[in-house]
């Protein structure tokens, strides 16, 4: 399934990609074996890594130039106490930030709302209002470090609140440099951390798209994400499959939106899991590259290398923790993380071996970060591009797992009479999407139950468990804090120009020609909470209620 330049010679190919990798800059580091042996920088044949499609890398040198970044996921309980998490994990060589929010956050109510009560602070970091965002960053310079925000339903909001900050910092909004996940349409597929119906939620995110594409060049305004599809219990195909077509549909919606294909493309991400079979989330990797690749360029018809680049963040499998024997999950996570580098990724993060009982402590958060620089530093991986290509197993798994997206692909473009973005919602309606994944999950389910598919520690090897562990408590009275806390805003911030500041976003709602991103800025700067903004939104826009599909 290979394809390269039809009117190159191999010897031609390997001269292009040699003078790509010779006027890059490397890192200053011994590219050697532990005893000193000197390796190439690639092994193999064309094509070769940073050449279309991609398969082996998106750059000539991979990790030899750079390697990836570290980016450490961390929130909970106040916006104080995560501002000082991220400034550990910066003092321990992290070097990009990514935020985990609770659930009301993430569902677009305030802390103070019936829905908040008993989860405020819980599972991620509560975030009502400008003041929050302006703590949960304090003393971090947005102009220096890259942000990742895991937020969906509300992640204008969020993304405006980010924006705010930086201008009461005096940080150029050009400057910013990170990511926000933006990915609604997986939230019908699989987590289900929605507010709005499909159609008003895809304008909110082209909405978005437009107004970074304008204003924010380091800023990739949506994280397509296959992880969430995959902790939903989807098998590695689904999850590729899944995902890029949840890109195919972001595309065909921002260019329906008036967008050039080449001015938003190259700042499309991913972000995918990486699971306990390595070699089946290698080739899944390598042919996310190569599928992103050739479906923009042939299909969308973009025509700048980097639209046709797949880049995306890997995070260990949250859901292959097990509660038994927890510190075995450190193995678990360094094979995943192992297997994330040498599939290519472009960020990773590396999840604690608490995480099934708890929230990490400070200790299992450092030593998910050391295992990844273990990685990093200690193994090689970095030292070769694409280190397992050209094995046969290595190359028809990449082969295989193609072969199945595009059987789904071609599912959704009947759904949806041509359109990967019709057959998107097609399939949330008519209940595609969850169904196949709930299949996966229970066939998967009954493989461990009887015994077929074997989990360490938990229906094989159990004898070693032991229950005194010292675990992140969140203080109950975190909510009592995030309570008075966002009373006292409500306060002191001016109400007359909340409310004029929710009447313009309101208008701006109800003209299908105006982009809400400029009047949710300004709304926030009015310290409007998340629950004002959202609830004002669903005013015009309605509330999803997902149907019983029977």
């Amino acid at each position: 399934m290979e394809e390269n330049r039809t009117d190159e010679t191999p010897d031609d190919a390997r001269a292009r990609w040699q003078a790509a990798y010779d006027s890059s800059r490397l890192r200053d580091v011994p590219f050697e074996t532990m005893s000193g042996v000197e390796v190439e920088p690639v092994y193999g044949d064309a094509p070769y890594p940073g050449q279309y499609p991609y398969t082996r890398g998106l750059h000539p040198g991979v990790y030899r130039g750079r390697l990836w970044t570290m980016r450490m996921f961390a929130g909970f309980g106040t916006a104080e106490d995560t501002n000082a998490r991220f400034k550990d994990i910066l003092r321990n060589g992290g070097d990009g930030l990514s935020t985990a929010f609770d659930m009301p956050t993430l569902m677009g109510y305030d802390s103070d709302s019936d829905w908040a009560e008993g989860e405020v602070g819980r599972a991620g970091v509560a975030v009502d209002t400008l003041a929050d965002m302006e703590d949960l960053f304090a003393d971090i310079n947005l102009g220096e470090v890259s942000t990742s925000m895991t937020i969906n339903g509300p992640a204008n909001v969020a993304l405006a609140q980010y924006i705010a900050v930086a201008e009461k910092t005096a940080v150029d909004r050009a400057k910013l440099s990170g990511t926000i996940q933006n990915d609604i349409l997986k939230e019908y597929q699989a987590q289900k951390e929605y507010i709005y119906p499909p159609r008003p939620s895809m304008r909110i995110i082209t909405d978005m798209m437009k107004y970074t594409t304008a204003e924010m060049p380091r800023w990739h305004p949506i994280s397509i994400s296959g992880y969430h599809i995959r902790e939903a219990g989807s098998t590695a195909a689904q999850e590729l499959a899944f995902t890029l077509a949840n890109g195919f549909a972001y595309v065909e919606a921002a260019v329906a939106a008036g967008l050039d294909v080449d001015d938003f493309a190259k700042r499309l991400s991913f972000f995918f899991n990486s699971h306990s079979d390595f070699f089946e989330e290698l080739g899944k990797f390598r042919a996310a590259r190569r599928i992103w690749a050739r479906w923009m360029k042939n299909h969308y018809g973009a025509a700048q290398e980097k639209s046709w680049q797949c880049r995306f963040h890997t995070q260990t499998a949250g859901v292959s923790l097990t509660a038994q024997q927890p510190e075995i999950n450190i193995a678990r996570v360094a094979l995943q993380a192992f297997a994330g580098a040498a599939g290519g990724t472009q960020s990773l993060h590396t999840d604690s071996y608490d995480e099934a009982h708890a929230l990490p402590t400070e200790d299992a958060a450092r030593i998910a970060l050391r295992t990844q620089q273990i990685v990093a530093y200690e193994t090689g991986v970095a030292n070769v591009a694409d280190p397992f290509g050209g094995a046969p197993f290595i190359e028809w798994m990449t082969d295989e797992m193609e072969r199945q997206a595009e059987a789904v692909f071609a599912h959704l473009l009947d759904l949806g009479n041509g359109s990967i973005l019709e057959g998107c919602y097609e399939g949330v309606e008519n209940g595609y999407f969850v169904g196949e994944i709930a299949d996966a999950a229970y066939r998967y389910e009954r493989e461990v139950n009887a015994g077929r598919r074997i989990i360490v520690g938990v229906n094989r090897f159990t004898d070693g468990d032991d229950e005194n562990r010292q675990l992140l408590r969140i203080d109950p009275t975190v909510e009592e804090l995030q309570l008075k806390r966002l009373g006292e805003v409500k306060q002191s911030r001016n109400s007359d120009a909340v409310a004029a500041a929710l009447a313009d976003l309101k208008a701006a709602a109800e003209s299908p020609d105006a982009n809400l991103m400029p009047p949710t800025i300004e709304a926030v700067k009015t310290y409007a909470t998340e629950g004002e903004i959202t609830s004002t939104l669903a005013g015009v826009f309605g509330r999803y209620v997902e149907q019983a599909i029977v």
